[in-house]
C-alpha cells in the first residue's frame, strides 16, 4: 500500500500544506485550498481508522462539514485550534513508540508544530503583536528545513502501523498544556503590561516548575509512596471495580464447588460490566458462552483459559489492562477449584485403599492366628488333647470377634469411636491370646475404670506384637517383652531384642507406608494414623541393637 511504504512523504507533504497555509494567512482564498489539501492527507494519514475500512454516512457528512467549514469559514482562530489539537495528536504518539528514530522522528514533527504555532500564529494572529522580521523569516523559511530531517531520518520500514496507535491520555494532556501555555500568556500581557516573547517565557517557566513539582511528587523519595500510587488506584476503577470482582469471585468459588459452574457464573457476572456485550471461554474439558457478539472484543489466553470478551466500544488501553488482570484472577480460579477436586478424588480413592489396606493388615493377622492353631493340631494332636482343646476355645471366638469387626468395617468403614473396653479386661484378653506364642508380658500400675479405645489398642497389639514375633522367625534368639502401664498416663510398649529399624526405613516409617521385607509397613503406618485419631501417639522410642522399643502413649480418663 502506497501509504504505509511512504507515509513519511504523505506526512511531510501534509506538514508542508499546513505550512504554506499559515505563512498566507488564513482569510487568504489560497490558504483555504492548501489547508483543504492539508485536511486530505491527513485523512489519508490519520490514526484513528485502518485504511481499507469503509465510511459510514456519518463519518462521511463529518468529513464534507468539516472540508466546507474549511473553504467558507477558516481563521486564524481555527487555525490555532486545529494545530494545538494536531500537536497533542502527534505527542501522544511518541510516548507509544519504543523504536528510537520513530520517536525522534514524532519529536521533531511536534516541534515544529509548536513553533509554528507559538512563533507565527499566535502572535501575528490572536494577539495582533508584529513579529520581528528575521524571526519572521525564520519561520517562513527556516522550519521547512525541518522536512528534510523528516524525510532523510532512519527509520524502520514497518514503523508505520495501520491502524496507527494514539494515546488518548497524553493527546489530551499536551492540548491542554498548549491552550494553558497560550492563555497563561494573554493573561500576563493584559495583567502585567509584558510583552509577548517576554509573557511566553515566563509561562513557560511556570508551566515548566509545575511539572517538575508534579514530577516530584509522581514519584517522591519520601516515606510516602507519591502521587503514582493514588493514579494506579484510580485507575483500577475505571470501568471494573477491581475489588468488587474479587470479592465477587471470591464468594463464588465458597458456593460453586465444580469448575465448570464457577466459570459459567463468572461469566454471568462479566454479562453484567457495563462494557461487555458477550463472550465465550475454553478450557481443557469444558467451554462455555454468554452474552451476544459484537465487533469489537479482547482475548486472554494461558496455560487454563481462554477467554474472549465481546465489548460495546473499543477498549482503551487501560480497560485492555483490566481485562487482563480480570482473564488472570478468572484463571487462578478456575485453576484452584479443578486442584481442588482432583485433591478431593485423590483424597477418596486414598482413603479407599487406605481402608482396604488396613482391612487386608487385619485380615492377615486373622490368617496368622489361624496358622498357629493349625500348627498346633498338627504338631501333636493325640498326646495332649486337652491343651489343644483349651487352645482352641481360647483362639477361636477371639478370632470369630475379630473377623466380624472386620466385616462390619468393609460394610461400614467410616471410624467408630463409641467402641471402648476397660483397661484391665484388654491387657488380660492380650495376655490370653499370646499366652503360648514365646511372649513376655510385664504388668504396669493398671486403674480398672479407664476405658481404652478398642480398635487402636487392638491394632497396635496386633501389629507391634506380630512384627516383633516376625524377627523371631529369623532369628530364635529374639526376645518380645510386652508392658502395659494405666493409670494417669496410659503407655502401651512392644520391646524386642532383634536388630534395630534401617535408617532408610526409619525416615518414612509411621508417617508414610515403607517397602520392608520384614514388617513395619502399612500396619504400622494405619495405628499411627488411628492413635493421632484418638489423642494417642505412636512413637518408635528405642532403635537400639538389642532394644527396639515401639510405645503407644496417651493420657489416662476414667470413665
Amino acid at each position: 500500500m502506497f501509504v504505509s511504504r511512504y507515509w513519511r512523504v504523505v506526512f511531510v507533504l501534509m506538514l508542508g500544506a499546513l505550512h504554506l497555509s499559515a505563512m498566507r494567512g488564513a482569510e487568504d482564498y489560497w490558504a483555504r485550498a492548501l489547508m483543504l489539501a492539508h485536511f486530505g492527507l491527513f485523512i489519508i494519514w490519520q490514526p484513528f481508522m485502518r485504511g481499507e475500512k469503509r465510511l459510514s454516512m456519518l463519518q462521511t457528512g463529518a468529513i464534507a462539514a468539516v472540508s466546507a467549514g474549511i473553504l467558507f469559514f477558516l481563521n486564524w482562530w481555527f487555525l490555532a485550534l486545529w494545530v494545538s489539537v494536531f500537536a497533542g495528536i502527534v505527542g501522544g504518539k511518541v510516548f507509544l513508540f519504543q523504536a528510537p528514530w520513530l520517536r525522534r522522528f514524532y519529536l521533531l514533527v511536534m516541534a515544529y508544530l509548536i513553533s509554528l504555532l507559538l512563533v507565527w500564529i499566535v502572535p501575528s494572529a490572536l494577539f495582533d503583536v508584529p513579529v520581528p522580521q528575521e524571526l519572521g523569516q525564520l519561520a517562513a523559511f527556516g522550519l521547512p528545513f525541518l522536512f528534510l530531517l523528516m524525510l532523510f531520518m532512519p527509520a524502520q520500514a514497518d514503523s508505520a502501523e495501520t491502524p496507527q496507535i494514539v494515546d488518548f491520555f497524553y493527546a489530551t494532556l499536551l492540548f491542554l498544556l498548549f491552550v494553558v501555555l497560550v492563555l497563561g500568556s494573554f493573561t500576563l500581557m493584559r495583567i502585567g503590561r509584558l510583552e509577548y516573547w517576554e509573557a511566553l517565557s515566563v509561562s513557560m517557566l511556570v508551566i515548566a516548575a509545575v511539572l517538575l513539582a508534579l514530577s516530584i511528587a509522581w514519584s517522591p523519595r519520601a516515606s510516602f509512596g507519591g502521587l503514582s500510587m493514588y493514579f494506579s488506584r484510580y485507575l483500577l476503577s475505571i470501568g471494573l471495580p477491581f475489588e468488587m470482582w474479587l470479592l465477587f469471585l471470591a464468594e463464588l468459588s465458597q458456593v460453586e464447588t465444580r469448575p465448570e459452574l464457577l466459570m459459567k457464573e463468572a461469566s454471568a457476572g462479566l454479562a453484567r460490566l457495563p462494557w461487555v456485550s458477550g463472550g465465550v471461554w475454553h478450557t481443557a474439558e469444558h467451554s462455555g458462552e454468554f452474552g451476544a457478539e459484537s465487533k469489537n472484543s479482547a482475548e486472554y489466553t494461558d496455560k487454563a483459559l481462554d477467554l474472549r470478551v465481546f465489548t460495546r466500544h473499543a477498549l482503551s488501553p487501560s480497560l485492555i489492562w483490566h481485562f487482563q488482570l480480570l482473564g488472570q484472577l478468572l484463571s487462578e480460579f478456575y485453576v484452584a477449584k479443578v486442584r481442588e477436586q482432583t485433591l478431593q478424588q485423590q483424597t477418596y480413592v486414598q482413603a479407599v485403599h487406605e481402608t482396604g489396606a488396613r482391612m487386608t493388615h487385619d485380615i492377615k493377622n486373622l490368617l496368622q492366628s489361624l496358622n498357629v492353631l493349625c500348627s498346633a493340631m498338627e504338631r501333636d494332636p493325640q498326646e495332649q488333647p486337652g491343651e489343644i482343646v483349651a487352645l482352641l476355645r481360647r483362639q477361636l471366638p477371639v478370632v470369630a470377634q475379630r473377623l466380624q469387626q472386620t466385616l462390619d468395617k468393609l460394610q461400614k468403614p467410616q471410624l467408630d469411636s463409641g467402641r471402648f473396653e476397660m483397661a484391665n479386661t484388654w491387657w488380660e484378653g492380650l495376655k490370653r491370646n499370646y499366652r503360648d506364642r514365646g511372649v513376655e508380658f510385664a504388668d504396669g500400675e493398671i486403674t480398672a475404670d479407664i476405658p481404652l479405645p478398642k480398635e487402636l489398642f487392638d491394632s497396635a497389639g496386633d501389629n507391634l506384637i506380630q512384627n516383633a514375633l516376625r524377627k523371631r522367625k529369623l532369628d530364635e534368639a529374639v526376645a518380645v517383652k510386652v508392658k502395659f502401664l494405666c493409670a494417669d498416663a496410659i503407655e502401651f510398649s512392644v520391646c524386642d531384642s532383634g536388630e534395630p529399624v534401617p535408617s532408610e526405613i526409619l525416615q518414612g516409617l509411621l508417617r508414610e507406608p515403607v517397602h520392608s521385607s520384614s514388617g513395619f509397613g502399612i500396619g504400622l503406618y494405619q495405628t499411627a494414623r488411628l492413635a493421632e485419631k484418638f489423642a494417642f501417639s505412636l512413637r518408635l522410642s528405642s532403635n537400639e541393637p538389642g532394644a527396639v522399643c515401639f510405645a503407644l502413649r496417651g493420657e489416662g480418663r476414667p470413665s
